[in-house]
């Protein structure tokens, strides 16, 4: 493996694992906060649905495919945080667990909120994209949000172990907390962003 496949594998990975930039944590929180490790195959298909819909737009948008307003994607990134939130409050007894693993509502909702996501990932990238083998660095740039999203998902899952197993909490009010600190904390973000 090439060291500048590497550098963008740990510029992905960074980029997804940093708490300055904490709205993809965000999303990936709201996504994945009606799972448990049970749902391990759900929660890989969901995670890989998201990567999908993100790896569409950084690509259109690194390549000048697309084009598109900094400020809206700024401000559409906590919408999506917040419907995702949102949703998660009618699947409180269980709804997670009778979803079909690949299609699935959730899914696809993570596909086209990825979207998204991936055109505000476009602007860190294109900041940092050397002058040839864009493909290259496009696709290790991806792989390296893949593995950052896959932990931050498994922090979470044993979160929620802990916090079900160890106190005793009701999966029921798991979701409930991280769905509505998911809720409050997008609505600051959107009332900060330049739309306003």
């Amino acid at each position: 493996m090439s060291s500048v496949f590497q550098t963008y594998i740990t510029l992905g990975f960074h980029h997804i694992f940093d708490f300055r930039a904490y709205d993809h944590m965000l999303f990936l929180l709201a996504l994945s906060a009606i799972y448990t490790f049970s749902d391990w195959r759900k929660v890989i298909a969901l995670v890989t649905s998201f990567t999908i819909g993100h790896s569409i737009t950084l690509a259109l948008a690194t390549f000048h495919i697309i084009r598109f307003d900094a400020a809206l994607i700024e401000f559409l990134i906590p919408v999506t945080i917040l419907l995702t939130s949102l949703s998660n409050f009618f699947k409180l007894n269980g709804a997670a667990s009778r979803q079909p693993t690949i299609l699935s509502v959730h899914n696809l909702m993570a596909v086209l909120f990825g979207l998204i996501h991936g055109m505000g990932f476009s602007n860190f990238l294109g900041a940092m994209l050397g002058r040839s083998s864009k493909w290259q660095q496009l696709l290790a740039f991806n792989i390296g949000i893949e593995l950052g999203q896959l932990l931050i998902v498994l922090l979470l899952l044993v979160a929620g172990a802990v916090v079900m197993n160890v106190f005793h909490t009701k999966k029921r009010d798991w979701i409930l907390v991280l769905s509505s600190a998911a809720v409050g904390i997008s609505l600051v973000l959107m009332l900060k962003t330049n739309i306003f």
